[in-house]
């Protein structure tokens, strides 16, 4: 597998056999899609405009594309400033296993989990979260408390501050992040090919550069 971020939770992961783009949403935010017509799209949350592409998932289920086993799991999005009701309706977190690898996708979602949704996601290599806040999707510390219950052993931070992307709810910075997760990140990367090498016992940040 190969990672690559284009700004806001905009991920495209490759593999030999195929394309997936999560939440290409960069229009709404000033930016040009990345979606590709062979791409599958998956979003976290239904988007406003479907992107031409060869498969778009967007909901909860189980899904096969190439070789890679897609698992969506509904969830909680996140609480509006009040704390009364999710602000942006649920969400689906996904569970992408390709060979041995297991990535973890979390989208704007409220920082909890139940056993059962544990149990779902099950072992996890990769987990990729945004970390912006102020009210919008999960922070820092939002991003920690859920990194403790899922465990995974590499983090990719997503969605923070950007000043080429217009943001609906300004974000906090990578820096500011960084404090909340209370992890050190290695140098940034434009692209990442997760090897046995990069697992420790300790699970590790990963900084990719935006496209």
């Amino acid at each position: 597998m190969e990672f690559q971020y284009y700004g806001g939770n905009c991920v495209r992961i490759s593999t030999k056999h195929a394309s997936f783009v999560i939440d290409d949403n960069l229009k709404q935010l000033g930016a040009k899609s990345v979606t590709k017509p062979d791409d599958v799209a998956i979003f976290t949350a239904i988007p406003e405009v479907e992107p031409t592409a060869k498969l778009v998932i967007a909901n909860p289920g189980e899904y096969e594309v190439s070789d890679v086993s897609i698992f969506g799991i509904a969830t909680r999005g996140h609480m509006d400033e009040a704390g009364s009701t999710p602000a942006s309706g649920s969400t689906t977190i996904y569970k992408l296993q390709y060979e041995d690898t297991k990535v973890c996708v979390l989208g704007h979602m409220y920082p909890d989990l139940t056993d059962d949704q544990l149990e779902e996601i099950g072992i996890v290599d990769i987990l990729i979260v945004p970390v912006g806040g102020n009210g919008y999707t999960l922070d820092g510390v939002g991003a920690l408390t859920l990194i403790k219950k899922i465990e995974p052993k590499l983090v990719i931070p997503t969605h923070y501050d950007d000043k080429t992307l217009k943001y609906e709810v300004p974000q906090a910075t990578l820096a500011d992040a960084f404090k909340g997760l209370a992890m050190e990140p290695k140098e940034a990367i434009a692209k990442f090919k997760p090897k046995p090498a990069d697992y420790a016992d300790t699970t590790q940040l990963i900084v990719l550069e935006k496209q």
